[in-house]
């Protein structure tokens, strides 16, 4: 018999679980859902108590020592996996798995703050911490600000009134505490369940491990599995039956493990580029590289700026990655400057930073005297496709062009950027007459293709300058993962659209 203990997220108590748990009841399980002190009705503060995340880890252990079974699994929905970790860490001989439920993966001596995904609010409190005030409670959200804490795809709107009916405020030390682990949890077994509605997929994450940053590297152990739903981040709501399945699943040591860096076929991110190009060799300026053609004088450029979020450890970095050193040479070979740089998108919350370090790479390939300084372009990649929104905001007039692949152009739904300048899919009602080219992926993950939907139309009602590429069967970065001979005509057509914007 396998003994389930789960934990709920913030502002939610043992309600949450009702379904689920009467599920893998049915089926022959012993299952307890933890009444998180001074958050579920069931287990109200004292008056006079401070309740933190050591009250909550307390709260965890207490259900470990009662269970009568000895295959117990424990859950972790969001918050709840800091209280399930440290417990797990201090009870690890009597713990047969860890379930991480679409949360993040907790780090010792970092409080549960950084998992908060509303930026603006992590950066209120982080100010608060600083100044070692961890009381108060943080207030539930209403009924309309649950998106801001994730997905609510699939819940009904009878079940979202109930979680807002029920929702109870965080104690502020719950989340400010730092999280103490002595590392002997590393040694239990975990499964990392993802809801793909709330923008992360077992893909997604196999791409994290390929960039080669070694923080992730004990993700490849192969004691580490990871199953996906197709929900939103309140899976026990939005799909109980699909949940106590996978949870099943996840007893039983089933899911996909990932493949470790160097091992096996080369990661899509470093796999050749589709189209012969000229071997032009790399002229590198600080953190921007020029593929300059041999032609007389100066010469209008391309500017391609990557994706993300990228690890800090990642290596290569993505200016040398063939997709971007295959499009720099490609357009040399159209006799353009081609331009990649490195910019610091290593999280979601980096936008603003990584916004600063393209803007000044621009300059200083505009400052460059082999460069047309009044005929540039910038061509964005996947995530890097919200950079797009300040430069159709207010296009400058050397901006000849602005062109897209498979781009991210409205902030996914876990990334915590609700009021964020970053949404192309509003900015480009300022674009005017700026040409954009966009390169659509037919078969795009159905979460970042709303987004591109989202554009699209916003595009047409403002009678922007739109010009599409499709790949019916394309997939998120085509170049390298779909193909050649279905790629090549998109990227030479996109290609040439670009060329005649910049010398018209």
């Amino acid at each position: 018999m396998t003994v389930f203990v789960m934990v709920a997220g913030v502002f939610t108590g043992t309600h949450v679980w009702q379904e689920t748990a009467a599920r893998l009841a049915a089926a022959g399980n012993e299952v307890h859902a933890v009444p998180l002190t001074g958050i579920d009705a069931a287990r109200p503060a004292a008056a006079s108590a401070r309740v933190d995340l050591e009250t909550h880890i307390a709260d965890v252990i207490a259900v470990i020592d009662a269970a009568s079974g000895r295959e117990i699994v424990l859950v972790g929905h969001d918050y709840g996996i800091h209280p399930v970790i440290a417990a797990v860490d201090r009870r690890s001989e009597r713990v047969a798995r860890v379930v991480y439920l679409d949360c993040g993966m907790p780090q010792n001596g970092v409080p549960a703050l950084a998992a908060v995904p509303d930026q603006a609010l992590r950066a209120q409190l982080a100010g608060q911490a600083q100044h070692g005030d961890h009381e108060g409670e943080l207030a539930p959200p209403t009924r309309d600000e649950w998106q801001r804490w994730g997905s609510t795809a699939g819940v009904s709107d009878a079940a979202l009134d109930r979680l807002t009916a029920l929702a109870a405020p965080q104690p502020l030390g719950t989340l400010l505490q730092p999280l103490r682990l002595t590392g002997a949890v590393a040694a239990v077994p975990t499964t990392g369940v993802l809801c793909t509605r709330n923008g992360v997929g077992i893909d997604q994450v196999q791409l994290l491990v390929d960039f080669g940053d070694p923080t992730l590297a004990a993700l490849t152990d192969p004691q580490v599995t990871f199953l996906e739903l197709p929900t939103g981040h309140w899976p026990m709501l939005s799909s109980p039956a699909g949940l106590a399945d996978v949870l099943l699943r996840a007893a039983a040591g089933e899911g996909r493990r990932l493949r470790p860096v160097g091992v096996g076929a080369p990661p899509a991110h470093l796999r050749p580029f589709p189209l012969d190009v000229p071997e032009l060799p790399r002229d590198r300026r600080g953190s921007v590289d020029l593929y300059v053609p041999d032609a007389e004088g100066p010469r209008p450029a391309v500017v391609f700026v990557h994706g993300g979020p990228v690890p800090a450890g990642a290596r290569p970095t993505p200016r040398d990655w063939p997709t971007l050193v295959g499009h720099a040479r490609l357009a040399a070979a159209e006799g353009l400057v081609g331009v990649t740089l490195d910019h610091r998108l290593h999280d979601v919350a980096d936008y603003e930073r990584a916004a600063a370090d393209v803007t000044a790479a621009v300059e200083q390939v505009r400052a460059d005297p082999r460069v047309d300084a009044d005929r540039v372009a910038l061509w964005f990649f996947s995530g890097g496709g919200l950079l797009t929104a300040d430069w159709l905001t207010e296009p400058p007039a050397w901006l000849r062009c602005l062109a897209a692949s498979y781009p991210v152009l409205a902030p996914l739904p876990n990334w915590g950027l609700t009021d964020t300048r970053f949404r192309p899919d509003r900015a480009v009602a300022h674009a005017g007459t700026l040409p954009v080219v966009l390169l659509r992926a037919g078969r795009e993950t159905p979460e970042i293709a709303a987004t591109v939907e989202a554009f699209v139309t916003a595009a047409k009602d403002c009678g922007a300058q739109l010009e599409l590429v499709d790949l019916p069967n394309g997939r998120h970065g085509f170049e390298t993962v779909d193909p050649p001979e279905e790629v090549r005509p998109a990227l030479r057509h996109a290609m040439r659209s670009v060329v005649t914007h910049l010398t018209d």
